[in-house]
């Protein structure tokens, strides 16, 4: 099936201005932390190198946090170079920032690449930080570089990429900051 690809260019001044105002990096000390992954049930392929968590999955990871129906972690390529693939109604993904400030995400399928410390969200995709959220068909985000893409597809509004900024709540966090310690942050 043709899924139609929104050009970045054409959303580049929303893209950018959503990376901007959010400041969309991962807490870097959560790379360096454990992998713990909770389920009610587990398989093992020792084999294949596959693991599949069933029913109420939560990975952790320092502040990154994924929840889920179903992870399949495939480690065929070694430790520290783990895929995790999570489906869920939807699966959820959250951490917090260098900042502060939080992260949230969902999507139909949430795929975390441990080594290229990144992560692409499938089906009815949204990410959303303090005021600003995309949403679209999928999302990709390396934590690593910075930078997001998103793209639309025949289930998001009209096959199109949305964007919303809400700069009045901006604006307003930007005062109450200087209010509480008499300088801008």
């Amino acid at each position: 099936m043709f899924k139609q690809r929104i050009p970045l260019a054409i959303n580049v001044l929303g893209l950018s201005v959503f990376l901007a105002t959010a400041h969309v990096a991962a807490d870097t000390d959560d790379f360096d932390q454990p992998i713990t992954v909770d389920a009610n049930s587990q398989f093992i392929d020792g084999k294949k190198k596959t693991s599949v968590f069933k029913d109420n999955v939560k990975i952790t990871q320092g502040s990154l946090v994924i929840e889920a129906d179903e992870v399949e972690v495939i480690a065929s390529e070694g430790e520290g170079k783990e895929i995790f693939i999570a489906r869920g109604q939807p699966a959820k993904y959250s951490q917090t920032l260098d900042d502060g400030a939080q992260v949230k995400a969902s999507a139909e399928t949430i795929r975390y690449e441990v080594f290229r410390q990144l992560i692409s969200l499938n089906g009815s995709a949204k990410i959303q930080q303090d005021t600003s959220m995309v949403q679209g068909e999928s999302i990709t985000y390396d934590m690593a570089k910075e930078q997001l893409q998103a793209t639309g597809g025949e289930n998001s509004a009209n096959g199109r990429v949305t964007t919303v900024f809400r700069p009045d709540a901006i604006k307003a966090k930007d005062k109450n900051d200087t209010d509480n310690d008499g300088e801008n942050k």
